[in-house]
């Protein structure tokens, strides 16, 4: 038969220091803590409707950010920088993706270590499928319930993207890495 305890457990609240107290209570880990919780159901979510397209959430990661690079095409190390995933992650998923005819391998013309993937036609079919209802559910749970009257300047969701935006290049600089498209080519040293 189980009691329950008649007294806190041990841990910061039962330490006896009101430093640890306050400190658990701190309004920042609230934010971090609704932050996880918020972006754990809109993954769930996200992941379902995918689902329903032949897609994983990584997958359409991976397509998304081809097909909105300049031509299509990413080099491998960009399309690391981007997402959330290792380089060794990247060469997992575009190799899927491959088998699949969803995505392509281009070797670099000036620079045989290099190497693009490329969204192809029916990597762009399938996204085509799949981008209404992800951007229903993108409206219904994310975007909708933030947005606001729009503001005498007309501002509306921008100031919240833009603050995004610097967070996002704060905490992961490469995260725009190859989106002005791919790299001229070398030019030879006078």
């Amino acid at each position: 038969m189980n009691t329950p305890p008649t007294s806190p457990a041990p841990g910061l609240l039962g330490t006896g220091v009101p430093e640890a107290a306050e400190a658990v209570s701190d309004d920042r880990l609230t934010v971090m803590g609704l932050l996880a919780e918020t972006w754990s159901g809109l993954s769930a979510r996200s992941a379902t409707q995918l689902a329903e397209h032949g897609l994983s959430p990584v997958e359409f990661e991976v397509m998304i950010r081809l097909a909105r690079s300049p031509m299509g095409l990413l080099r491998m190390t960009d399309l690391s920088g981007q997402t959330s995933l290792t380089t060794s992650g990247v060469t997992r998923v575009v190799d899927r993706l491959v088998d699949r005819g969803l995505v392509a391998r281009q070797a670099c013309s000036t620079d045989r270590r290099t190497t693009y993937a490329v969204i192809s036609d029916a990597g762009r079919d399938r996204l085509a499928a799949a981008l209404p209802g992800h951007l229903d559910l993108i409206e219904t749970w994310l975007v909708g319930p933030l947005r606001g009257p729009v503001d005498a300047e007309g501002a509306g969701l921008a100031p919240f993207v833009a603050s995004l935006r610097r967070l996002r290049d704060e905490l992961v600089p490469c995260a725009a890495a190859g989106s002005a498209g791919p790299l001229p080519p070398p030019y030879p040293s006078p």
